[in-house]
Formats: structure tokens, C-alpha cells, sequence
């Protein structure tokens, strides 16, 4: 296929803002794929599926040297450029644009083959020269670009086509093109098919193989392969989590960690993979140990928090103190020393060949206790109980604060596992101080004593669990510190969001949507000037949270919900 055709979808998706619309676009296309199924991926401007973690490693100053030499004009030139258009995509449409005719009927065009197995050659590129090479692979793919080409390749390789699909759109025109659904009723059936196979798969590429076969039902877990993790609502106090999750419940720590999907494959090999379907297995070695030790079963995939504790007293820490862990490459025995960590298991959704996401909750924890050898300050079971009665409930509550943990989950005990749902099968009780995990997507560079760091952020929510829009919800300044061994520091965060910079206009810069923080805020109240129309009242950042994907941030859902409650 050329790759011309896919940039013309680029650019009808990029034409609309309309959910539908850019729906119809997608499922109209499909057919124009259906022998080649992993063209989906462009569509979203990925290279692989979303489980895979390889990174093509190309940064904004790599691009800017290979637009200059595939353009032939100077970097200062480029730099000019994207100065003025914020958009290293448009300035390569701009200056080579000027450079290229129309091909001849007989010359070589670019296709899809070739833009795949150029930029997927990226990942794998080690050791001396390899930014030459990078370069290379890429202003060959400019070369013979068309201007139009020239912006979406150099988008891609950003991983910012700016066309505005999420998983929620392109999910809708795979049951627009494969299931044809006769009305309303049937598109919700067909929709929920389409979401819970990928949750499994976390693939598009195999969800729409098996969607235009008919065939989803034959996706299964795969240990070694990440899956979405269920998600949690918030109860409003202890009664509010009895009415969802029903009498008699589970009453867990929620511990103060950060959620682990551990695998192990047919293999024997185990691997660890956060809730945005990172792969942190080289980071955390001790985790693997306690888990080949630990664990009976030849395969399996638990749901875990990883815990800190401090190595000296053995009291557990925040999530803060070890969160450095899970980007850490380098220094990994040290880390290990210094930031010890605890794993604990509190659910099973795969066992031995079988599957258990089908099977009621009760059931996959007495799986756990069977399975899982406990060993303090290695590898635990969440500390549990089971009651009707709400004044052993609010106790055991106070004991997990004591604890220095976050709060309690509350969980049915009938209740399956949904991959990915937000249902209200389990329940999280915290203390009344609210909070969301938001996406940063702008900062203003500070003045005066903070001048040089970037010290206002603009953050955003997403417009629901299916559209993966981002709408905004105001700004916050506060909750960092100005000294780096204080905690979270504006040098720390500023140096983290430089790597992004989208587009700079004066003070202000955008930034690729990629840092998660979690805000602490007294109260929601309506805003006209957000796009989420809502506003957070005396916002502060309490942590990263390098654990979570822009999926797992808050919608405008739960934001109303938090204004009326």
C-alpha cells in the first residue's frame, strides 16, 4: 500500500474534531486493510502493540538533524521553523515541500512496508554510530517522502500524529466494520465484545484479525503477555461501599505502592508489568526472586502492589520514596538497597493453562492462599477480612492508616475479574483529602527565585472510560519543593518535561501528554474556561506516578461525580 493513502486518512482524521465522523473515517478504511491487519497500528501512530515497550529512541534534536539533511538547509533553519509552527511534523511538510515535484509516473513511491521496516529497525540499534544510523533510517524515509508524508512519518517517529484516535475510536470502527450493528442495543453488545478481547489482547492488530473472522472469543490470557488490570471506583465512606460491592464483603489494605501485573510464562520466565503495560522486570529483581521461590504453579498471572518499606526500621514508606525505582536503568543492586520493596498479591487471574477471570473472587483468593508462601517483607497476601458489619469495617480502616497504607478496598465476593473495568465488582475507601491521577499537557517557565525551572502546569482529565480526549481542568503551582532531596523538586520535574516540548509560545511551552501526577484539591466547582468545564479548588501535586498511562487518569465522569458529592 502507499503510504500516501494512509496519510490521506491522516488528513480527514486530522480535518474533524466529531467522534463519529473520525469513526466512520477509520471503519471505512479497515476494509483497505483487512489483508495487511497491522496497518492498524499507524492509525494511532504506534509500530507495535501496546504491550510491546521497545522505544524507537529519537528524540526532537535527532529529528531536527534529519530534516536538515534530507532538506539540505541548516539546523538553525529547522530550529527557525519549528519556533514559528510548534510542529516538527509541519515544519518537515514545509522545507521539503519545497524542494520535491510530483513524482514521475514511474518513480519508486513510499509505502507502508517500507515506513514499518525502517522505523522498526530503530528500537533494535545498539552501541557506536547508532544516532547516525537512526538518522539515517529516517531521512531515507524523507527522501522519498512527499511533503505530506514528510509530516506524518517525522509524527510518528514523535509519537504525536495529532490526529486525535484513541483505543475508544478505533475500537468503535472495528465493530462498525466487522459487526455491522443493526441498532443501538447491538452496537453496545458488540462494543463490549471488541473492548474485553482487547483488554485480553492488549493488541489491535490480533483483536481486529479475530473480530473480521468472527473468531474474539479465541483470545485468551497469555501469561507472559500483560492484560489491563480491573480498575476501582471510590466508595464515599463505609455504607456507600457496602451498597455497591453488597453484604457480607472483602475489606483489604489499599496499600501505598504501585499495582504489578507478575507473570510467568510457559516458560518458566517471569515477568513484571505495571497498569500501563510497562515491562519493570530488569528493575526489579527482587520481585522475581521472591516470586520463583515463593510460588507454586508451572504458570500464572497475579495482580500485586509493589510495596517500600525502609530497610532500616521496617516500616513502610509512600509511594513516593520508591517510585524513582521504575525508570531507573542503571544502578539497579544499589536502588535495591536503598528502596527495598514488598510484594503483595491479592488476586489471581490465571493459573496452570486455565484461565480464572470467569471465576467469583472468594475463589481466586483461596487460589492465592494456596499458591502463595508468605514470607515478611518479601512476599505477602493483602491483609483481608470478611464482615457485614460496618463498625469492624471503619477498625479495620483505622488500622490500615496506622499502617501507614492508604486506605481499604472493598470487594465482592461473587465477583469475576474485568480487565480494564472501572464496574464497581471492588471499591477504593480513602481518607477525605481527594485526589485524581490527571495528565500534564502544558507548564509556564517561573519567575524571579524560580526562574529557569517550569513551576505552573496545566493539567486535564479525559473526556470518558471510552474516548481517550484529553479536556482540561485548570492549572497547578503547588506541592513541589525548590530543593531536590526535599521530595519532588520544579528542577526534577522541569528537567523531565523539557524531553516532551511539543510547541513554545513566550513563558508557556505544550508538552507531549505523558506525565501522570496525582492532585490533591479541596473541592470540584464548574468552570466555563476548562474544556472539562470544571475546575479543581486549591489544587496541589502530591506524587508522580510513572506507574500509570494517560488510560488510567481521571474522566470527567468521576470529576462531576466528585462536584456533586
Amino acid at each position: 500500500m502507499d503510504y500516501s493513502r494512509i496519510c490521506e486518512v491522516y488528513t480527514a482524521l486530522e480535518g474533524t474534531s466529531k467522534g463519529l465522523e473520525k469513526t466512520d473515517i477509520l471503519a471505512r478504511f479497515l476494509g483497505e486493510i483487512r489483508s495487511n491487519p497491522e496497518f492498524i497500528y499507524l492509525l494511532r501512530g504506534k509500530l507495535f502493540a501496546d504491550y510491546d515497550n521497545r522505544e524507537l529512541g529519537v528524540s526532537h534534536q535527532l529529528i531536527i538533524k534529519a530534516i536538515s539533511r534530507a532538506a539540505g538547509i541548516s539546523e538553525a533553519k529547522v530550529v527557525d521553523e519549528f519556533k514559528e509552527l510548534g510542529d516538527l511534523g509541519s515544519v518537515a511538510e514545509k522545507v521539503l515541500g519545497g524542494k520535491k515535484k510530483q513524482k514521475g509516473l514511474f518513480e519508486e513511491r513510499l509505502s507502508v512496508e517500507k515506513v514499518l521496516e525502517n522505523l522498526r529497525k530503530l528500537p533494535e540499534l545498539e552501541g557506536k554510530g547508532t544516532v547516525d544510523l537512526k538518522i539515517g533510517y529516517v531521512v531515507d524515509l524523507l527522501h522519498s517522502a512527499s511533503a505530506a508524508e514528510a509530516k506524518y512519518v517525522v509524527r510518528t517517529v514523535l509519537g504525536d500524529l495529532k490526529v486525535g484516535v484513541g483505543t475508544g475510536i478505533l475500537r468503535d470502527a472495528i465493530v462498525m466494520y466487522c459487526f455491522e450493528p443493526k441498532d443501538l442495543e447491538d452496537k453496545k453488545v458488540c462494543v463490549k465484545a471488541v473492548q474485553e478481547a482487547y483488554d485480553k489482547a492488549t493488541d489491535m492488530r490480533e483483536v481486529f484479525e479475530r473480530a473480521c473472522s468472527n473468531e474474539l472469543e479465541k483470545i485468551k490470557l497469555l501469561p507472559g503477555k500483560p492484560l489491563k488490570v480491573m480498575l476501582f471506583p471510590k466508595a464515599k465512606d463505609v455504607e456507600d461501599a457496602f451498597r455497591i460491592v453488597g453484604r457480607p464483603a472483602a475489606f483489604e489494605y489499599k496499600y501505598d505502592g504501585f499495582r504489578v501485573m507478575v507473570n510467568k510464562a510457559e516458560s518458566g520466565e517471569v515477568k513484571i508489568f505495571t497498569r500501563a503495560l510497562e515491562n519493570v522486570t530488569k528493575q526489579f529483581p527482587e520481585i522475581v526472586e521472591y516470586v520463583e521461590s515463593h510460588v507454586r504453579g508451572e504458570n500464572f498471572i497475579l495482580d500485586c502492589e509493589a510495596v517500600g518499606f525502609d530497610a532500616k526500621t521496617g516500616e513502610y514508606t509512600d509511594f513516593q520514596a520508591i517510585s524513582q525505582r521504575i525508570r531507573r536503568k542503571y544502578g539497579i543492586s544499589e536502588m535495591r538497597q536503598e528502596l527495598p520493596v514488598e510484594l503483595v498479591v491479592f488476586d489471581v487471574v490465571y493459573l496452570d493453562g486455565n484461565s480464572l477471570i470467569e471465576t467469583a473472587f472468594k475463589e481466586r483468593r483461596k487460589t492465592v492462599e494456596r499458591i502463595v508462601r508468605e514470607e515478611d517483607k518479601k512476599i505477602v497476601l493483602a491483609k483481608q477480612i470478611v464482615t457485614s458489619d460496618s463498625d469492624e469495617v471503619e477498625r479495620f480502616y483505622d488500622e490500615a492508616l496506622d499502617d501507614n497504607q492508604e486506605g481499604l478496598m472493598g470487594k465482592r465476593l461473587d465477583a469475576p475479574y474485568k480487565p480494564g473495568a472501572r464496574i464497581g465488582h471492588a471499591v477504593k475507601l480513602k481518607p477525605e483529602d481527594a485526589d485524581f491521577d490527571l495528565v500534564i499537557t502544558g507548564a509556564e517557565w517561573g519567575t524571579g527565585k524560580r526562574a529557569g525551572w517550569l513551576t505552573s502546569f496545566d493539567i486535564a482529565c479525559r473526556e470518558s472510560e471510552v474516548e481517550g480526549k484529553l479536556l482540561s481542568i485548570g492549572k497547578v503551582s503547588t506541592g513541589l519543593k525548590e530543593l531536590q532531596d526535599e521530595g519532588l523538586s520544579f528542577g526534577e520535574m522541569t528537567d523531565i518535561l523539557e524531553k516532551l516540548v511539543l510547541k513554545v509560545e513566550g513563558r508557556h511551552v505544550n508538552v507531549k501528554p505523558e506525565v501522570i501526577i496525582s492532585v490533591q484539591f479541596q473541592n470540584v466547582q464548574r468552570s466555563p474556561t476548562n474544556l472539562s468545564g470544571f475546575a479543581l479548588r486549591f489544587p496541589r501535586i502530591l506524587r508522580l506516578r510513572p506507574d500509570r498511562g494517560v488510560g488510567d487518569i481521571a474522566t470527567v465522569g468521576e470529576v462531576e461525580k466528585e462536584a456533586g458529592s
